[in-house]
């Protein structure tokens, strides 16, 4: 290859063409892959083979997604949401996403990661979609079947660090730094010499799913671990650049950013200081509701459990706006102050909260029936944009749990190592952690299908599709203004009101049947409640509303 200005070296070939495979030798060693391959079909190790992204044909012309203001999103991982864990078998299980009234799919990262079976977050060759879930072809056939069914589509990417198994962009450049570090190791360099090219390298990524995929848009996982000190964040240069695809596609195209910074700033235009993002998960939301619910307050749950916290995010975003955290020992976050609740991105569940616990357990193994309806409730009637985790819906029996598959033995022992460290925090001892080497622990996180069609599953998914139906047919819940929102409680009865203009969502949190205050219900009726029990019915009284234990109604 010829050395050009810049660093790079290029090569012009007839040779190279749609399925032939291809090797670089750098200094004389390798062969490695081409840091920008689109397709690994023998894994991160193993040759790029070409690929003509022109050869597929789509047929979701004119495709345009639903504003996220009006979004229902539901996360999965392609590898345990069928038995066969692939692209191609997704698309068996549309049609279920269609009848629950889900609006967006966000998949897990499917870069090509080490191994057959993992999470995606140890990616390496960031363009090429993970061999074993069905390759480019497969991801394609996905998101065009997602558009020929009405359902947008997003990815999530990590440009904070790369996996250590097969990541050989170190001998391409300077991609790394040891100015920084992560928790997952070495620092992408975006901001030091040499890193004009790096950033280039992360956004047209970024800009390849979106355009040669058809993605509607990406989640960018934890933003606050790339370290950038430049005048022009990456994030807003990816913002910018994004923006001006979407003008070029005539496509509308979205950023939600995992953040756990509380800084409004990810999300506030960038020409009044911001970095343009559209979205942040809305981390507090999720401990509050949490907490509150399940009890718990080990590690950041600590910060947690008041009824008040809940009624803080939901009403002003975030619960750490400044406040002392506990947790941290220092205040945390900056108020989110004229930002609307579709800034945020709200669940009860998601890959992190279920997948880093020891035995991986989903809150339909925490909580009652009642408890969550309840849960549910308040993030589909919230006013953030609503995620739901899969399997979520009906109240999955199977654990989420952890994951890898490294060849390499020293590799595997430190990850098994690095996972106990992380749990001592939460308290549970080394005996309880799942060995993430074990292919056991993944075949066990495979959702069980079967479980629709049995109670209380089904009971929970006939809640789920009647919550979302009724956020599509009421405005005041799709209603993002903060200021729209208000919220009543008490700590000690445990009970918690929350008003979206002209609805009424009523808790009561607590086990014994109560009679909750709630002042301008009168004239109202209800339109949905979770209390099936003869011995108490929902009772709408003057002012009031008689509820069962864990039980939740909404009143309009």
């Amino acid at each position: 290859m010829a050395r050009s200005p810049g660093g790079w070296w290029e090569l012009d070939t007839p040779r190279v063409r749609h399925g032939v495979d291809y090797e670089f030798r750098v200094g004389g060693d390798g062969p490695f892959p081409d840091p920008r391959s689109a397709w690994q079909p023998y894994g991160v190790h193993g040759p790029s083979r070409w690929l003509e992204h022109g050869a597929f044909v789509w047929s979701d012309e004119g495709w345009q997604q639903p504003p996220l203001g009006s979004a229902v999103i539901y996360e999965l991982h392609v590898g345990t949401f069928t038995e066969e864990g692939t692209f191609e078998a997704a698309i068996g299980r549309l049609e279920h996403l269609c009848r629950l009234g889900v609006t967006h799919v966000e998949l897990m990262p499917v870069a090509e990661f080490s191994g057959a079976r993992g999470w995606g977050y140890d990616g390496v060759d960031l363009y090429a979609p993970h061999h074993a879930y069905g390759g480019p072809e497969g991801l394609k056939r996905l998101v065009n079947a997602c558009h020929e069914r009405g359902l947008a589509v997003l990815l999530d990417v990590v440009y904070n660090h790369l996996g250590p198994s097969g990541n050989y962009l170190e001998r391409f450049g300077p991609y790394f730094t040891d100015r920084y570090s992560t928790p997952w190791g070495d620092a992408v360099n975006v901001d030091g010499p040499g890193s004009d090219e790096v950033r280039r390298f992360l956004i047209d990524n970024a800009l390849m799913w979106l355009r040669e995929y058809h993605f509607d848009g990406l989640r960018i996982d934890a933003v606050h671990a790339i370290a950038d000190t430049s005048a022009r964040h990456f994030l807003e240069q990816l913002a910018d650049e994004v923006d001006g695809l979407e003008s070029a596609l005539a496509r509308h195209l979205v950023l939600i950013a995992e953040s756990d910074l509380n800084d409004p700033r990810i999300v506030r235009p960038s020409a009044i200081g911001g970095y343009g993002i559209d979205a942040q998960w809305n981390e507090d939301f999720h401990h509050a509701l949490h907490a509150a619910l399940t009890g718990e307050r080990e590690a950041y749950y600590a910060d947690f459990g008041t009824l008040a916290d809940l009624a803080k995010t939901l009403t002003r975003g975030f619960a750490y706006d400044g406040r002392y955290s506990l947790h941290r020992e220092r205040r945390h976050g900056r108020p989110a102050t004229g930002l609307t609740g579709h800034s945020f991105v709200g669940c009860l569940q998601n890959h992190d909260q279920v997948g880093n616990r020891a035995l991986g357990e989903r809150t339909s193994q925490l909580l009652s029936e009642g408890q969550l309806k309840i849960g549910a409730a308040l993030v589909l009637a919230s006013p953030f944009v609503p995620m739901l985790f899969q399997g979520e819906e009906w109240g999955a029996s199977t654990p989420f749990l952890y994951f890898t598959d490294h060849a390499e033995a020293e590799l595997a022992d430190a990850v098994r190592r690095g996972r106990q460290e992380e749990f001592a925090a939460f308290g549970w001892g080394p005996d309880e952690i799942q060995d993430p080497q074990a292919e056991t622990t993944f075949t066990r996180s495979k959702l069980a299908w079967h479980e629709l069609e049995v109670e209380p599953h089904a009971r929970l998914l006939a809640w789920h599709r009647a919550l979302i139906d009724l956020r599509r047919r009421l405005p005041s819940l799709r209603d993002g203004n903060l200021e729209n929102t208000s919220v009543r409680f008490d700590e000690t009865a445990r009970w918690l009101v929350m008003r979206r203009g002209p609805v009424s969502v009523v808790c009561n949190l607590s086990e014994a049947a109560q009679r909750v205050e709630a002042p301008g219900l009168e004239g109202g009726e209800v339109v949905l409640s979770s209390d099936t029990s003869s011995a108490t019915p929902t009772q709408l009284e003057p002012g009031a509303l008689v509820l069962a234990g864990h039980a939740v109604a909404i009143v309009r």
